[in-house]
């Protein structure tokens, strides 16, 4: 399994070294922990997401780094000097908000050089600044326009130009393309990572959008109920979740509780009686035999095969013959464009999801209502699931 340190895909500036760091932060509001007991660790020019559904602490958290909230036990350090009490307009970061909050009778340029003006910055030194921020996001030919005549994504560049100009060392985003629209959102996802890139300044977004974060960030946090559940890159937190909440919560997830009856170095086995069936696993699992556990299947990772009547049962290549595939009935059929989701109803009555790519125009034939089918997924497919 590939640790949890920082993935540098995104950003070729990220370094070793910590810009924020939090020590048992926790927040309550009355007797509700909206964080709880929250410690990690985030570095200089990385962007970094706070996942988690609704009311999971993730936006509590936000605003404690911004000086917004206070902690009600815990410290915030910011490269190296403790913040927890400090005002936040005090403290080397910017936050741009859900709504962008940019001011309607303000030309681009006169928003952009707002907070300088209470900065003692000279004239000249606030239209270099205005202007090479208004260059990183691409926006100084509109330097003299309003905001009402431009696009929400245009607005949002704005936004994020006014709060770069103040040159923080960390930048803070709440739900930044939450009031985009779906193909535009698609687009700034490029754009933001590209101008954290050029800009190299860290970008902490907090979001519930599970593809926003993976596409977007060096590293994820998932919160539920104020609690870190899993710090790690977007592929570990797919591939390698740490428990049944992330699992579910990231992606798709097929998931069954199950009985170790096998545990070696190289192998273990569980029998699942929601698939009527084993699963067989290429590696050991660490298990107790005869314990309860959950194993998780993405539905990308199973195939699907036409099943006739005289047709021997399928054995995957990789696997014992008795595990790893199961017979079925397609239900239902989601047609996605780039690929079909598949319902799949076993002969015991469990349901599974599966996916394929439609890799030609017509792959969404090979497979129709009604057929009978196999299931079946190789020994490195499954995950093992905690509570």
């Amino acid at each position: 399994m590939p640790d949890n340190s920082t993935v540098n895909k995104k950003s070729s500036v990220v370094k070793d070294e910590t810009i924020i760091k939090i020590e048992n932060l926790t927040k309550r509001f009355g007797k509700v922990a909206a964080v709880d007991d929250i410690n990690l660790e985030i570095k200089r020019g990385e962007f970094f997401a706070l996942l988690g559904p609704s009311g999971c602490g993730k936006t509590t958290l936000l605003r404690m780094i911004a000086g917004f909230e206070v902690p009600t036990e815990g410290k915030i350090f910011l490269d190296g000097v403790d913040v927890s009490n400090i005002p936040p307009n005090k403290r080397p970061v910017n936050t741009v908000f859900q709504s962008y909050a940019v001011f309607p009778h303000l030309s681009v340029f006169d928003n952009v050089a707002y907070g300088l003006q209470f900065d003692n910055v000279s004239k000249s030194e606030q239209r270099e600044r205005v202007m090479a921020a208004l260059e990183d996001v691409k926006l100084e030919h509109l330097a003299e326009r309003k905001p009402d005549q431009m696009s929400g994504g245009q607005r949002q560049r704005v936004a994020l130009a006014r709060a770069l100009v103040k040159r923080p060392k960390v930048l803070l985003l709440d739900e930044p393309l939450s009031a985009l629209d779906a193909k535009l959102r698609e687009a700034m996802r490029f754009e933001l990572t590209e101008l954290q890139d050029r800009v190299g300044v860290t970008f902490i977004m907090v979001t519930h959008d599970q593809d926003e974060a993976l596409a977007m960030a060096c590293r994820c946090a998932v919160m539920d109920r104020g609690r870190l559940m899993q710090l790690a890159t977007p592929s570990t937190l797919y591939e390698f979740p740490a428990n049944k909440f992330v699992a579910d919560f990231i992606g798709s997830v097929n998931m069954f509780e199950g009985k170790l009856i096998l545990d070696e170095p190289d192998k273990a086995i569980v029998e699942v009686e929601e698939l009527g069936g084993k699963v067989f696993f290429d590696h050991g699992v660490l298990g107790a035999e005869g314990g309860q556990i959950f194993v998780g299947i993405r539905p990308e990772k199973i195939e699907l095969i036409k099943r006739t009547k005289d047709m021997k049962k399928p054995q995957m290549e990789d696997s014992p013959e008795d595990c790893n595939v199961f017979a079925g009935v397609i239900d239902n059929i989601s047609y996605l464009g780039s690929e079909s989701i598949y319902e799949i109803t076993l002969e015991n009555g469990r349901r599974m999801q599966v996916s394929r790519p439609n890799l030609s125009r017509w792959d969404q034939e090979d497979f129709t209502f009604n057929d009978e089918v196999w299931l079946g997924f190789h020994g490195d497919s499954p995950v093992l699931l905690q509570n």
